[in-house]
This record gives structure tokens, sequence and C-alpha cells, in this order.
């Protein structure tokens, strides 16, 4: 069905009244939502006299400020063993946050990301990868060698699949 000028009034009456894309296209009958938005942008009507959704509040009142905790003195470690397993250990507040993370510093987390006080360590990156030597040595763990089962223990299994 063609855009005849009784339709293209009828339009322009009902985009000027607010009715969305979908609704005039109902009322009208034989086009798509489509259909009309591309009408409306040929024809420039671009201004509405009323919003087809409710306007946002302007005011959006303040969150009260978080309580700045004071960062202790970092504590220096000396670096593990790269050999060794390494275990957990409780991390102390970090120093950086999401808004303070820098390009060249740690990017470990340290915390619970849902609570307050959550951060990252933010001490200078090592050079391999986002995050400290300390850190580094936690995320990546050299492969561990794997030791040759004696034979006869090989052969024991092999049998039990048979037997």
């Amino acid at each position: 069905m063609g855009w005849t000028d009784e339709r293209v009034s009828t339009l322009k009456k009902l985009w000027l009244d607010g009715l969305s894309a979908s609704q005039i296209a109902k009322q009208l009958g034989g086009v798509t939502r489509n259909a009309v938005i591309g009408k409306v942008h040929r024809l420039g009507l671009s201004g509405r006299a009323a919003p087809s959704q409710p306007a946002r509040p302007v005011f959006k009142a303040p969150r009260p400020a978080r309580p700045v905790a004071a960062a202790p003195a970092p504590v220096r470690r000396p670096p593990a063993p790269m050999m060794a397993v390494a275990a957990y250990a409780r991390e102390d507040i970090g120093s950086a946050t999401v808004l303070t993370l820098g390009a060249h510093m740690c990017k470990w987390p340290i915390g619970d990301p849902a609570k307050d006080g959550f951060s990252f360590c933010g001490r200078r990156m090592g050079e391999d990868g986002p995050y400290c030597g300390e850190h580094a040595q936690l995320a990546y763990q050299p492969q561990q060698k794997r030791t040759k089962r004696p034979a006869d223990v090989d052969l024991a299994r092999s049998l039990r699949r048979y037997i």
C-alpha cells in the first residue's frame, strides 16, 4: 500500500500526538513499523509534542561519600621460590581502586568485589603480565615435572582392565 496524501497527513498527526511507530503502523494498516520510521525520517519529523517514554528525573540525589580508610604501609615480603606452590595469604588493603588504577599498576584484586573494601594491589607492574612480581608468582605457577611410574604399576593397571 502506498503513501497517499491522506495517509501522510494521518501519519504526521499521529506522530506529533506522541504515538510510537508500532502504534501508528497498526492504525494505518498495511505498513510496518520500519516503514513508518523511514517515512518519518524522510519527512523530517524529528520533534514530538509528547514523548513516548516518560522523562527521566533531572535531579538525582548524591550518594553518600565512602569512608576512606588509611592505607597501611606496604609490607615487603621476600619472593617465594618458583618451585614451591604458593599458598593463599591474606592480603592487606591495596592502594588502588577501579578509578585510580593506572596502566602500569598491578591489577591483582584484593577482597570481595561486592563489598566496600575491594581494591587492587597498585604496586608497579612487572615485565610479564598485569601483576607485580609477587602476584605474578601466585598467578603463574611453573609446570610440574611428571614422574615416570614404574613399569610394573602400569602392567598391573592394564591387567585389571581384563580381569
